[in-house]
């Protein structure tokens, strides 16, 4: 097998996430710099993957005791089937790890004898609502929003409900899916599996040294709680990854990369006034500057040579401020957690070594 000598690519050297603090179920991740095009190229790759392929557990079927169909409405429950099959649709089921995973793609049954006697009526002022939590109880899966409402009952009742329950991807239609055992008056339900609800990218420029037209990916990623953004990333990369593997037999060639060309002096220079800099003349809000004071951090360089994690320990310092001090070294092309030691530099000595680099300029 013959190699081929290929140039270097542009890869960001850390992928940035920026978490929403009013939800978990929201978040931005910034990768750059790319290649011209590679930005739309990996982005709308992953978009498609982790809004249809990545699985959790879906209701695929009910069985309510004295209901037989879908448009029948049941003496003692104030909404129709139509209305139940609709409320069933927004469970939200997160399966849990067991060590049989060879039964995680089987269908799942979960059976409740459902009672509603007067005294829970009567506390309830005549309307008990059944939730999630009351069906879904057995520990098979975790619940979600156990207090999302599926019916109201208004007289004393013992039902059997059964739920039959799903791990896949993507949309299916009742129509398309296979039932074995099918139980009499059983409803199927078309089940929505995919655990994101939206993924959009854009491409931003981003410069690298004296190129201005590489490629910073974005994408803002919203789950349903099941699964974080983080996690549905990881898990589009990896199956992105199995899929192009693919081609691995059909492999004649091995490209090798140059390595990177040795730093310019310009650029070298570029950065070490950078990180000369003092906390106070870069523009950040009050609050984080007296944090970062508090913190004895005084310089650029003492601020990126701090991994992220540590820089949420000290006191007063929340994501708010991390996020703001993320976005405005961002601008300034750098980022936490830099590498300095080919400059002499490390956490150690990183006060005494700009000292010693300012009086020597």
């Amino acid at each position: 097998m013959s190699v081929i000598k290929y140039g270097k690519f542009e890869l960001p050297a850390k992928v940035r996430v920026e978490e929403d603090e009013n939800s978990t179920t929201k978040a931005r991740i910034i990768a750059g710099p790319f290649e011209p095009g590679f930005g739309h190229t990996v982005g709308n790759s992953l978009r498609r993957i982790m809004l249809t392929s990545l699985e959790a557990p879906a209701i695929i079927s009910v069985f309510i005791e004295g209901i037989s169909h879908e448009y029948m409405a049941s003496e003692g429950i104030v909404e129709d089937m139509t209305h139940i099959i609709l409320n069933i649709k927004d469970s939200l089921l997160r399966r849990l790890p067991t060590s049989d995973d060879s039964s995680s793609r089987l269908i799942k049954t979960i059976s409740t004898d459902l009672e509603v006697t007067s005294e829970m009526l009567d506390k309830s002022r005549g309307f008990y609502k059944v939730t999630l939590g009351d069906i879904v109880s057995d520990g098979q899966y975790d619940v979600l929003n156990k207090d999302h409402v599926l019916f109201t009952v208004t007289k004393p009742m013992t039902r059997k409900v059964i739920f039959k329950v799903l791990n896949g991807r993507g949309y299916k239609t009742s129509e398309s899916m296979d039932f074995p055992n099918k139980l009499v008056d059983e409803i199927y339900i078309d089940a929505l599996f995919s655990p994101v609800r939206i993924v959009n990218y854009f491409v931003e420029n981003a410069r690298v040294g004296g190129e201005t037209d590489m490629d910073r990916l974005v994408l803002d990623i919203t789950t349903d709680g099941r699964i974080t953004p983080k996690e549905a990333l990881t898990f589009a990369t990896q199956i992105a990854n199995l899929h192009f593997s693919v081609f691995d037999e059909m492999r004649f060639h091995t490209i090798s990369y140059e390595e990177d060309h040795a730093e310019q002096e310009g650029d070298r220079d570029s950065l070490l006034n950078k990180l000369y800099l003092k906390i106070n003349e870069i523009e950040l809000s009050v609050r984080s500057t007296n944090c970062l004071q508090q913190a004895n951090i005084d310089t650029i360089a003492e601020l990126v040579i701090m991994p992220e994690p540590d820089m949420l320990k000290f006191r007063n310092f929340g994501k708010k401020s991390l996020n703001e001090i993320k976005a405005k070294l961002d601008e300034m092309e750098l980022y936490l957690g830099m590498d300095l030691s080919k400059y002499g530099i490390t956490r150690e000595n990183v006060k005494e070594k700009v000292k010693t680099l300012v009086d020597k300029t």
